[in-house]
């Protein structure tokens, strides 16, 4: 994705400005562990690493787009992401807009380009499947939910469906997709799946206790804000030190799944341990 974007350097004209803050948001660091769960999913059978890191950059351009409109005043409204303003305050809301919208399309573009997977079959599977996660069966129907807020219901049942969906999705499938390259088998596909769901849930829990008992310094976003604003997460509807207990248990649970590939699936191991310890 690096080497596409910063080759956006040389447009010229009106859309300069929007390779820009295509850029800004992109290439401006984050924890990447969507495209980290691709490359280590698909590392676990010798996948072509190239093909790896195609799929792993289209799964973080939606990522990126995901963020764009998330933070917009018609949705959450937030003025700091990852340290930095905002791309609607550095740049302006229209152009934001634009930005997350050519993301989102550059992902399919990135996928359907015959150096994804030689095999078109392959192509389709991982373009359906992205398209599935992040859309209207998958990250959006979270991101509506979430808006929708007591609407939805305030019991864990809902809070969870609307996490799975607005979070989990999309990580689920960036496991998928290293697994689906890697021609995993049933049971390690499985396997991974359920890693890949608790994991989800243990990071949106996490989420919520950073919004919770966070700092904006360690965040580098507003903390505090779903309270203000009467949201349900899993803070509010469990509490914070059961929310706490349940992260242990959904990390404990992540590592078991990963049993079956024993010490290569080391990486992923730790990486549980990075997610619920995380300031950020």
């Amino acid at each position: 994705m690096s080497r596409s974007m910063r080759s956006c350097r040389k447009e010229q004209g009106p859309e300069a400005r929007l390779m820009a803050a295509m850029r800004y948001s992109a290439l401006d660091g984050g924890k990447r562990l969507r495209p980290f769960f691709t490359l280590e999913a698909g590392r676990l059978f010798d996948a072509d690493e190239g093909q790896l890191l195609r799929a792993a950059a289209a799964i973080e351009c939606v990522h990126t787009y995901s963020l764009i409109h998330d933070d917009l005043p018609c949705m959450d409204d937030d003025d700091l992401r990852r340290g930095r303003p905002t791309l609607h305050r550095a740049y302006d809301e229209a152009t934001a807009v634009l930005a997350g919208d050519a993301l989102l399309t550059f992902a399919f573009e990135i996928l359907a380009d015959p150096a994804a997977h030689a095999d078109p079959q392959m192509r389709c599977k991982l373009i359906a499947g992205l398209a599935k996660a992040s859309g209207a069966q998958g990250m959006v129907a979270g991101q509506a939910a979430d808006m929708a807020g007591d609407d939805i219901g305030s019991d864990l049942i809902a809070v969870t469906r609307m996490n799975r969906l607005k979070t989990g999705a999309l990580i689920n499938f960036a496991v998928e997709a290293g697994a689906l390259i890697g021609y995993a088998g049933d049971a390690e596909r499985t396997a991974l799946s359920r890693y890949a769901h608790d994991v989800g849930l243990a990071f949106q829990m996490v989420d919520d206790l950073l919004d919770a008992e966070g700092a904006a310094r360690d965040t580098g976003k507003a903390v505090g804000k779903d309270r203000a604003r009467g949201k349900v997460n899993f803070v509010t509807v469990l509490g914070v030190p059961a929310t706490k207990e349940r992260v242990g248990l959904l990390a404990d649970q992540a590592k078991k799944h990963l049993a079956i590939f024993g010490p290569r699936a080391r990486v992923l191991t730790d990486a549980v341990d990075f997610i619920i310890e995380r300031r950020y």
